[in-house]
């Protein structure tokens, strides 16, 4: 029952409390979705800090909407709710990247891409091809490498590392980027909520660092912007 102040007004003291709630089932995703085999609700309640019985009424909230799943072993993984906004949200990211990829792609004449986290590995999401060039890098949307193996999970990665500081210089360059043994340069998406990614370009030629590494870091900031 709503109780009354002195002026007649009436409080809800549920309401701080509802958006602490919101929070902690938000920060229950989080914490899933960075542990790709997974989390008890024991587990989950250590790395938050709350109580066990907090946490279990959230998983099980979040389970029932499709946010979360538990498999046999009491693990909780992320669930298909979330993977159909995903895919909603892509095509956002796709229209707001492509025209700085483009840009990116045709001044360098180089294979440009935007690439997000997914678990322990770099997923290329958007991919914009050179309009003038006869040989270029075919890289492929979904093409998936571990993090530590491109230049373009490098940047995430140092990107995690800063931890909001900025890179200098802000980009990152792996002279053998990918299976086909090409050279990269990338930036990451920084100041994002909730996306770890990276902008960047990879070419079967040596790049001239000095003169790619900004553009590509220029292309990166304004996709930043675009998306926030």
């Amino acid at each position: 029952m709503a109780h009354g102040d002195a002026v007649g007004h009436y409080i809800y003291p549920m309401a701080a409390e509802t958006s602490q709630t919101l929070g902690r089932g938000l920060h229950v995703l989080e914490v899933v979705a960075e542990a790709p085999d997974g989390l008890t609700v024991t587990e989950i309640s250590h790395a938050l800090g709350i109580g066990r019985t907090v946490v279990y009424r959230l998983v099980v909230t979040l389970e029932q909407h499709a946010f979360l799943r538990r498999s046999a072993d009491g693990k909780c993984r992320l669930g298909l709710a979330l993977l159909s906004m995903g895919r909603q949200v892509q095509p956002v990211v796709r229209d707001v990247a492509l025209p700085a990829l483009r840009l990116l792609a045709d001044a360098v004449g180089a294979t440009a891409h935007l690439t997000i986290v997914d678990g322990l590995e770099a997923v290329a999401a958007v991919v914009v091809e050179p309009s003038r060039s006869d040989v270029h890098v075919a890289y492929r949307v979904g093409s998936r490498h571990p993090l530590e193996a491109g230049a373009a999970g490098r940047a995430i990665l140092a990107a995690r590392t800063a931890a909001g500081r900025p890179l200098d210089p802000p980009w990152i360059l792996a002279t053998n980027d990918g299976p086909q043994g090409a050279y990269g340069i990338a930036a990451p998406i920084i100041s994002v909520p909730g996306l770890e990614a990276s902008v960047g370009v990879v070419s079967l030629r040596e790049l001239p660092e000095l003169e790619v590494g900004p553009r590509v870091a220029r292309a990166a900031g304004e996709i930043s912007r675009a998306l926030r």
